[in-house]
């Protein structure tokens, strides 16, 4: 990686204020009075923060191929964009932005205009802003920059949860007899004072939306949910469908790595079981974000899965290269692709998947998994969770001591790495992970 986990922190702060800056003069601009366009009280927007860190961490790479920097930027920011949104419109039960009436948008969470955008914002970024920063950062004596940087997390945490217990009322959400609404319920209690009303109304005169849609709420009757084991697309039913995804998705790649190689290969990602990860988070990935739009055109799923894809396998590449030194996949050899870890085929390959796993397979796996009683689906999906996570545990473990070994020869320092030299030796590894290729 480019840059220290203290030069991030300083790019998160730096491009928040930033990018409160920029909202805030915009929203000034059209209606004439200044407007705290924000979340939290203090003058900071977190997603062009969280932005900007996601540009340093994963495009440096990028920074000889201006235009594919600005692709990847582009892309990588409106990803953000619309998981954020998709999130606050869960949690708070309504839009905070809507490109509804923009050309070429995307459930009004996201769109061209602003995506365009994003990509002129990553070449500042890389170009521009990360070297005045950091230039910055090493002027600053590192004591007092880590003092700096500690008081200012801690007061907006502070800010972040007053900020949230006052919407999270206002729009409604405490009223729900949920353990997670309790607790907030009681937080916002204790900050029930001037400053939460405070809070309250500085948000209706900055999302009138958020007023509209409590008075929609309050009026609205609801009705008693059916005893349906994970209906809609909560957590068992995502839950189960990375399992089927994971498994699948092994499956599938084990068969076309002998049709087109003539080999049987590993293509697991963990030690324990046939199942492959990104497949599995794929799935989800794909159902979470597409789950309402099953009922588009083949084209608009198709369009979307393939970006999407690309994306998602681009950062997963990036990801296991930082934590393991490793790149698991290379498509070097092939045309039109981007730095070997995404090709154009490969992504048609994703929003062809896309389509079939909306229209074909998500609808009977849906009804299947429904049919599960409530009893049993849970204590089968909580079964699962806990051997998933404990096998990427040790999977991780296991191959992070492999790199130790291969890279620098280190022995055994501990009884765990003792245990795992013992366990998963070089050989258990590389056939598991037969295609993991070592980089600087």
């Amino acid at each position: 990686m480019d840059y220290t986990l203290y030069q991030l922190a300083w790019f998160f702060l730096i491009y928040s204020f930033l990018g409160w800056l920029m909202e805030t003069a915009a929203a000034a601009a059209r209606k004439g009075r200044l407007l705290n366009r924000g979340f939290l009280n203090a003058p900071f927007s977190p997603v062009y923060g969280l932005a900007a860190v996601l540009f340093a961490i994963f495009l440096p790479e990028l920074r000889s191929a201006p235009i594919f920097l600005f692709i990847g930027g582009a892309l990588l920011a409106t990803a953000l964009e619309l998981i954020t949104g998709v999130l606050l419109e869960r949690i708070f039960r309504q839009k905070w932005w809507d490109y509804s009436n923009v050309p070429w948008n995307f459930n009004g969470h996201i769109c061209l205009k602003y995506s365009l955008v994003w990509g002129v914002l990553s070449l500042l970024c890389l170009f521009v802003g990360n070297p005045l920063i950091v230039t910055f950062a090493g002027w600053l004596p590192r004591s007092v920059g880590n003092i700096l940087l500690w008081v200012i997390f801690i007061l907006l945490l502070i800010d972040f949860l007053g900020s949230g217990a006052a919407v999270l009322q206002l729009s409604g959400s405490l009223r729900e007899p949920s353990q997670i609404s309790l607790r907030w319920k009681r937080l916002s209690e204790l900050l029930d004072n001037a400053v939460t009303r405070y809070i309250q109304r500085r948000m209706a005169r900055a999302y009138p939306s958020l007023e509209k849609e409590r008075l929609k709420t309050e009026r609205r009757q609801k009705a008693a949910p059916a005893q349906v084991f994970a209906q809609g697309c909560g957590f068992y039913k995502l839950a189960c469908l990375f399992f089927i995804g994971a498994l699948g998705g092994d499956m599938i790649e084990t068969i076309f790595c002998r049709l087109t190689a003539g080999v049987w290969m590993s293509r697991s990602s963990v030690l324990y079981g046939p199942f492959s990860i990104v497949w599995g988070f794929g799935a989800v990935l794909l159902t979470l974000l597409l789950y309402r739009y099953r009922d588009r055109s083949d084209s608009f799923i198709f369009v979307f899965g393939t970006v999407l894809g690309g994306a998602y396998e681009y950062g997963c590449s990036v990801v296991s290269e930082l934590l393991f030194g490793t790149v698991f996949w290379d498509y070097s050899h092939i045309p039109f692709n981007l730095g070997g870890r995404i090709n154009l085929l490969y992504c048609f390959f994703w929003g062809i998947a896309a389509v079939v796993w909306l229209k074909g397979c998500y609808p009977r796996l849906s009804a299947l998994i429904e049919r599960l009683s409530m009893r049993t689906g849970k204590i089968l999906t909580w079964c699962l969770v806990i051997f998933m996570a404990g096998n990427m545990l040790i999977s991780a473990a296991a191959f992070g001591r492999y790199a130790e070994r291969a890279a620098l020869g280190t022995p055994p320092q501990n009884g765990v790495e003792r245990f795992l030299d013992q366990h998963y030796p070089d050989a258990r590894i590389q056939q598991t992970y037969p295609n993991a290729i070592f980089v600087s």
